[in-house]
């Protein structure tokens, strides 16, 4: 009896290694520390990436990585894409209705991968950035009798309650937003922002320059890293939701002046047929120049609306932002999530129509070939 009990305690203790390895060996980071760590959302400025963090964040979870199968729903029949509903638009309290997205993923863009569902290319030809896009009324391209057309996007969002609810239902629809990979209930913030008519993009942590005193969270992308290691990071941070139709950076500014390290992880967008919204904020970002050689859909943000975290500096950003739209066609400024941006540009927009001045989602600005 005493042998039995040894053997069964062996054997128990065998199966909770292997199913600590299997974990470990499912997340590019396994093994290191896992902290949660308290920040004060007023501790770091608002907006530059490279120095800044989301508001109201109570704490950065460590998130488990999905089983080997992923989830369910990646099996799920394929939703078909163009469905438009119709809902009152409580947003821009004009009348108008909501476009309602599709339900994502779309099945047949969906890759199962070791950290869960990745995007990728239909066999038929279609991109995520086509299909999770939201669509336009008309020609997104400037050009004579077209009205000038701006492009927001709202990033940092996913973290705090209650300027991830804030943002999805003041802002409308054409007003992209933008999700971090480390929020909880990813899946359930993107249903409620298409079903508002938002298009999302997913926002990928790299390395500036003060790295590790400035620290934009696990699984960074770092020019330290490998290329394989880096985008081993990077397919840990796409599986955290599906939906987006691209990628914009958090932070950066080390990682995308690294052309070497760079390079690799923008081959990889292209491949999925996804598009790169630079922020604007690295001078030095090879980025543009990168895209140009791929063919990668791929354009930047002119201005970062929220530089200056008061009410005068906004407005006269977006004052701005009109500006370079009027002279350009299009224009495409950044925001925080913040909630005073985002009281800001919502009364910003409900005066724009008076203008002559259209709101279109950052896929149809990329549409455009800005890459300025």
């Amino acid at each position: 009896m005493k042998a039995l009990a040894i053997t069964s305690t062996v054997a128990l203790g065998l199966i909770a290694a292997a199913i600590g390895l299997f974990i470990f060996q499912s997340d590019p980071m396994g093994g290191e520390p896992v902290v949660v760590v308290v920040i004060d959302p007023d501790s770091r400025p608002a907006v530059n990436r490279d120095q800044a963090s989301v508001p109201d964040i109570k704490e950065i979870p460590r998130l488990v990585p999905p089983p080997e199968t992923g989830p369910a729903r990646a099996s799920a029949e394929t939703p078909i894409a163009g469905i438009l509903q119709r809902v009152e638009d409580s947003a821009q309290n004009s009348g108008a209705g909501v476009v309602r997205l599709p339900p994502v993923p779309v099945r047949a863009l969906v890759e199962i991968s070791r950290y869960g569902p990745l995007p990728k290319i239909a066999e038929d030809g279609r991109r995520p950035s086509q299909v999770y896009a939201r669509p336009v009324t008309g020609s997104a391209e400037p050009g004579p009798g077209q009205p000038a057309r701006i492009a927001i996007l709202i990033s940092g969002l996913g973290l705090s309650e209650v300027a991830t609810t804030q943002a999805i239902n003041s802002l409308p629809g054409p007003v992209t937003l933008a999700f971090g990979p480390y929020g909880r209930n990813l899946e359930g913030w993107v249903r409620k922002a298409r079903d508002m008519g938002h298009e999302v993009m997913l926002q990928v942590p790299l390395e500036p320059f003060d790295y590790p005193d400035n620290d934009p969270g696990p699984h960074t992308l770092l020019t330290s890293l490998s290329p394989e290691e880096n985008i081993k990071r990077l397919h840990w941070i796409m599986s955290r939701f599906s939906g987006y139709t691209g990628i914009t950076n958090d932070m950066g500014a080390k990682f995308a002046a690294a052309q070497d390290a760079f390079l690799p992880i923008l081959e990889e967008l292209k491949s999925r047929g996804l598009i790169y919204l630079d922020d604007g904020t690295a001078s030095g970002s090879t980025a543009g120049q990168i895209a140009r050689d791929l063919g990668l859909d791929y354009s930047v943000s002119q201005i970062v609306i929220d530089e200056e975290r008061n009410a005068t500096e906004i407005d006269l950003a977006l004052i701005k932002l009109e500006t370079i739209a009027q002279e350009n066609g299009v224009a495409i400024g950044i925001g925080s999530s913040l909630p005073l941006t985002i009281g800001r540009v919502a009364k910003w927009i409900a005066a724009l129509k008076s203008k002559g001045i259209e709101i279109i989602p950052v896929s149809a600005a990329v549409r455009t070939g800005q890459q300025s």
